[in-house]
């Protein structure tokens, strides 16, 4: 199974991106986490870009707040799919950095999440990663089956009792 690379601007970015990290290990994935900057550490960046189909990944994560750059950066460096998590952070509440992370130029895209949105990033990896592993593909089945009876459980209770 391929990796998920999970890129983080900041090591502030954590607490955010650590809800990307349980969705991944819930699902059996193998991933990486780094901190690499698209500003402070940009060659750095873009090698781990270059090199990451030839390390065994499938998917990127990039996260980063404020200008953001960093899933643009990541993407201009690689064809393997990149998913930007906007971080809220800076006087904007993570406008700026939603802006940034989704407004990439043509041939250059960039999956995007909502701010702060990291388990969604996850289960997006997981999606692309699904199309060639019928295996996970049975995992995701499976945990869409029991969100649907959960709710329907809650639609039942609150029937009842009104």
């Amino acid at each position: 199974m391929k990796k998920v690379a999970i890129i983080m601007g900041s090591d502030s970015d954590l607490p955010v991106v650590e809800k990307a990290f349980a969705v991944l290990k819930e699902f059996g994935v193998p991933f990486e986490a780094h901190v690499f900057s698209a500003h402070r550490t940009p060659e750095e960046a873009k090698a781990f870009s270059q090199g990451a189909a030839k390390a065994g990944f499938g998917v990127i994560i990039a996260a980063a707040g404020m200008a953001a750059h960093l899933a643009g950066a990541i993407a201009a460096n690689t064809v393997l799919p990149v998913i930007g998590i906007p971080i809220k952070s800076g006087g904007l509440g993570g406008l700026d950095a939603l802006l940034s992370t989704v407004m990439m130029p043509s041939g250059i895209p960039v999956a995007t999440v909502a701010i702060d949105g990291a388990k969604n990033a996850a289960y997006l990896a997981v999606e692309i990663l699904a199309v060639g592993d019928e295996e996970l593909s049975k995992k995701l089945l499976e945990q869409r089956t029991k969100e649907a009876e959960s709710v329907l459980k809650k639609d039942a209770a609150l029937a009842q009792k009104y």
